[in-house]
C-alpha cells in the first residue's frame, strides 16, 4: 500500500494512492474517526487498517501537488553516512571528509547525523541554493519509517519496528560540511531534505534488494542496489535504538551510493536551475530543483 500528504485546498490531507491507475482516497474517508497527519496514521496504523480497503474509484490524482509524505516531523531524521563501500571509498578520496581514520576505507560502526525537520520539502519544491553556500551537492538515499516504538532493539526483532519506506536527498553543502568539521550544518539548512513522493508499507518490497538511481538533469549519477549497503537495515536500527526510543513517525536515511558530485575530479557540483531525479525500485521519484 502506498500513502502520500496531498495539498487539497490548501490543506495537507494523508491519503492512499494508486500511481498506476492515477486515483487517491483520503484516509478520512476510509476511516471516518481518524484525524490526523500521516505520523498519526503510522502510530495507529495497527488499529485503522482493516478500515485503509478502498471500495470506490477514488478521485483523479492528476493535477494534485503531493506534499513529502512526513511534511511535519516530530523529530529529526536520523541520517547514515558513508554506508555504501564506494562512496566511502570517493568520499575519503575527495579531502571532503573529516570524519576517517587513516587509511580507512569502511567505518567500523554506523556513522549517524541527524537533518532537523524544517529541512524537509516535498516532490516538485525548490531546493534553496541559499547565497553563503558554493558546494552543493545531491545524495540519493532510501528511507525508513519506523512504525512501532522500541529502544534497545535487536538485529533480530528490527524489521517488526518498521511501517515502510520513502526516498530522501540529503542535499549537502559540501563547503560547510568541510569547514565545520562536522555535518549537521553542511546538511540542516532549510530545504535541504527533499521527501517522497510517498510511503511504501514494508509489506510491499524488499528494502534489502533495491535499485537506488539519481540523475542530473538527465544523466544518470549514481546506480547501486540496497544489497551494497554497509550496515544493512536491521543493523541500523539496533544502533540507534541502543540508547534513543524510536517512535512512529521517525525517518532513518540508510546513505547514499557513490557517483556524488565529490566523486568527481574535477567534483561536479549542482548550480542554480539543475534537476535532481531520482529513483528508488518499488517506490517511486522524487524530483527537485535548485534554485
Amino acid at each position: 500500500m502506498k500513502f502520500a500528504t496531498l495539498s487539497i485546498s490548501g490543506l495537507p490531507v494523508p491519503a492512499i494512492v494508486d500511481e498506476q491507475r492515477g486515483r487517491f482516497w483520503p484516509v478520512s474517508e476510509l476511516a471516518p474517526d481518524f484525524r490526523g497527519d500521516l505520523v498519526d496514521l503510522v502510530a495507529a496504523y495497527a488499529t485503522l487498517k482493516d478500515q485503509l480497503v478502498p471500495k470506490t474509484e477514488g478521485q483523479a490524482l492528476k493535477g494534485v501537488k503531493l506534499l513529502a509524505p512526513i511534511s511535519h516531523p516530530r523529530r529529526n531524521i536520523f541520517c547514515v553516512g558513508k554506508n555504501y563501500l564506494e562512496h566511502a571509498a570517493e568520499f575519503s578520496k575527495s579531502g571532503f571528509d573529516s570524519s576517517a581514520k587513516e587509511g580507512e576505507h569502511a567505518p567500523e560502526a554506523p556513522v549517524v547525523f541527524t537533518k532537523p525537520f524544517s529541512s524537509v520539502i516535498g516532490p516538485g519544491d525548490t531546493i534553496p541554493s541559499h547565497p553563503h553556500v558554493t558546494q552543493l551537492d545531491y545524495e540519493a538515499e532510501l528511507t525508513i519509517v519506523i512504525g512501532k516504538a522500541g529502544r534497545a532493539i535487536k538485529k533480530a526483532d528490527a524489521l517488526e519496528h518498521v511501517f515502510g519506506y520513502t526516498i530522501v536527498n540529503d542535499v549537502t553543502a559540501r563547503d560547510l560540511q568541510k569547514r565545520h568539521r562536522q555535518w549537521f550544518l553542511g546538511k540542516g539548512l532549510d530545504g535541504f531534505c527533499p521527501m517522497g513522493p510517498c510511503i511504501v508499507t514494508a509489506d510491499e518490497l524488499d528494502a534489502a534488494k533495491l535499485a537506488v538511481k539519481c540523475w542530473v538533469n538527465g544523466e544518470l549519477r549514481q546506480d547501486a542496489n540496497t544489497t551494497d549497503l554497509i550496515f544493512d537495515i536491521p543493523t541500523l536500527i539496533e544502533a540507534i535504538s541502543a540508547g534513543i526510543e524510536l517512535q512512529p513517525g521517525d525517518l532513518i536515511a540508510t546513505g547514499t551510493p557513490a557517483g556524488v558530485g565529490i566523486g568527481f575530479n574535477p567534483p561536479r557540483f549542482l548550480s542554480s536551475g539543475d534537476v535532481v531525479r531520482i529513483e528508488i525500485q518499488n517506490i517511486g521519484v522524487l524530483e527537485n530543483t535548485v534554485g
